[in-house]
């Protein structure tokens, strides 16, 4: 039996509308598939990023901020972070404004610190000096220190003359022990047994 020219007509536009709206699927599936896909690749390429961050600079733009420090053979340090280097911080702690230099490889945990990160080169020339530049600042004042070692042992003297990865302390004396010296009235301390040094 013929079909007139109206049914063909209209079977026609059914069957392209079924079309149309399996496409119109189809690329709404592969448009979120692209969307999926791109967000995984930001999501790869920020996590790839963030593993670049270290913990110095997240602390560089701590610094203004009062964080907790959790410091190997000393305890927790709650203060004022005052300035970050290279390999060291320091902090003034509340609410006695006792400051402190801690070494940054004998911190054990951090909380408050700002979700930022600064990197190296926006960084200062005072933020790259290492731990024996500071520690030959101190020594330049003559101030009597307490130094904590990372074992929990403690020490009080001078610093006298810094080397390249050790510090030389005077009069240094024990809390409670006797000083153990390689020379009489003198103690040469590894920086890696050092937690942190505080004025006495």
């Amino acid at each position: 039996m013929p079909h007139d020219g109206s049914s063909q007509g209209t079977g026609g536009s059914a069957r392209d509308q079924l079309l149309g709206g399996l496409f119109e699927d189809l690329e709404q599936q592969a448009e979120g598939l692209h969307l999926a896909e791109r967000d995984a690749e930001v999501a790869d390429r920020s996590r790839a990023e963030y593993s670049q961050v270290t913990l110095a600079a997240r602390l560089h733009a701590s610094v203004g901020g009062v964080p907790s420090l959790r410091v190997q053979g000393v305890g927790t340090l709650e203060g004022l972070l005052v300035r970050v280097g290279l390999d060291w911080c320091l902090v003034r702690t509340e609410p006695a404004g006792q400051e402190w230099i801690v070494r940054l490889a004998a911190l054990l945990g951090a909380r408050g610190l700002s979700a930022r990160a600064v990197s190296e080169p926006a960084r200062s020339v005072l933020a790259r000096l290492g731990l024996g530049s500071a520690l030959r600042h101190v020594a330049e004042s003559g101030a009597g220190v307490v130094l904590e070692h990372v074992d929990g042992g403690r020490q009080r003297g001078t610093i006298v003359r810094v080397g390249a990865d050790f510090v030389e302390i005077a009069g240094a004396r024990e809390f409670g022990t006797d000083p153990w010296t390689d020379e009489p009235d003198r103690l040469v301390l590894p920086f890696v047994a050092m937690a942190a040094l505080r004025m006495n």
